[in-house]
């Protein structure tokens, strides 16, 4: 239970070690079942040790005022974050009792032993050396099961994640492709020496616009999807080539706009389709908050008119194609960045 509260509540689990059996430090008591897990998480530690505090309330941990050790029904500690130092009288990081805890070093060091005491600088193997723990821990036969194997994206080779400017691509499909092993491609908007200007004086720069991004989108998916990576699952793109013509739909002139159809219809032949197309939507409102957040200067003065006609587009094309290869999801009402159970939501409407 505590491994599947871990999970929902505060990132994923990358790692978990073995089971030990040990005996009660401290006092008389039932030998206790440890196990250390690698997590990864985007909380702050105060975040983290306040939702640690929650899980154990939820499974039964009732917190006394007895002096000195006595037996808990969880005890969940925060054994290392990173490098990070931290001593105040809340939350104490590295735990300062790690190198006296065989029951600690033992199953550290089955979940990553590089990992350098930044305090003692010293390596999980040297501290299981020179510990004065001398108990006898026991591996048990059974393991814990990671609840993040329920969700399993390697059955594709290609996801597009696309959405309305502003929709949060890029930081979902960064998450996704750090839990699950994906080779990521970005689009390099950043580059385009293009966009500032169209946004300033779009009638002018609305053509040689959509043609460097249509060169470049298609350069980069040839480049990046048809180099196989062994060590990667799979491929997860922060947008879809037709998003070229959606955008040109919107911005070109009619004569402007029939010239880069052919164009695009020529590159797009060559390009592999992804086995999946999730588009993420959200109402031009909140599209627009979150363009004000993320503070693009040039973005600014992006009106809703101009949202939803690239929305519009996205729909028209959404009809068009094989409705077993998309995914729809109403993102309006969640924050996947600060809110994981958002984030999880996502992933099981992506794999339903």
């Amino acid at each position: 239970m505590a491994v599947n509260s871990i999970f929902d509540q505060i990132g994923s689990i990358v790692k978990i070690s073995s089971v030990y059996k040990t005996p009660a430090i401290g006092f008389d008591g039932d030998d206790f079942l440890n196990c250390v897990l690698l997590v990864r998480s985007n909380m702050s530690p105060g975040k983290v040790l306040e939702t640690i505090l929650k899980i154990e309330n939820e499974i039964g941990r009732v917190r006394s005022n007895t002096i000195g050790y006595v037996s808990r029904t969880i005890d969940i500690d925060i054994l290392f974050i990173g490098d990070l130092v931290k001593n105040t009288v809340k939350l104490k990081i590295p735990h300062p009792e790690i190198q006296n805890r065989r029951f600690v070093l033992q199953p550290l060091a089955e979940v990553n032993s590089s990992i350098l005491h930044p305090v003692l600088s010293k390596g999980i193997f040297k501290l299981l050396e020179e510990t004065p723990d001398d108990s006898i821990i026991e591996k048990q036969s059974k393991w814990l099961r990671n609840p993040g194997k329920d969700y399993d994206l390697s059955r594709f080779n290609y996801i597009a994640i696309e959405g309305n400017i502003g929709a949060g691509k890029t930081s979902l499909v960064s998450q996704l492709a750090q839990d699950f092993n994906a080779k990521i491609i970005l689009e390099r908007f950043k580059d385009n020496p293009f966009l500032p200007k169209f946004y300033k004086n779009p009638k002018r720069y609305a053509f040689p616009l959509e043609m460097s991004f249509l060169a470049d989108r298609y350069q980069q998916l040839i480049d990046d999807i048809t180099q196989f990576d062994l060590f990667k699952d799979c491929i997860i793109a922060d947008y879809d080539a037709h998003k070229s013509m959606i955008f040109a739909n919107v911005t070109l002139q009619d004569e402007e706009f029939n010239l880069y159809k052919k164009l695009f219809q020529l590159m797009h032949k060559e390009l592999p389709k992804p086995d999946l197309y999730v588009y993420l939507y959200q109402d031009s409102e909140r599209l627009l908050e979150n363009i004000k957040k993320r503070g693009r200067t040039y973005e600014q003065k992006i009106e809703s008119e101009y949202l939803q006609k690239i929305n519009d587009g996205y729909l028209e094309f959404i009809k068009s194609q094989p409705q077993d290869t998309i995914k729809m999801i109403d993102i309006s009402d969640r924050d996947f960045v600060k809110n994981r159970k958002d984030y999880l939501f996502i992933l099981a409407k992506i794999l339903e």
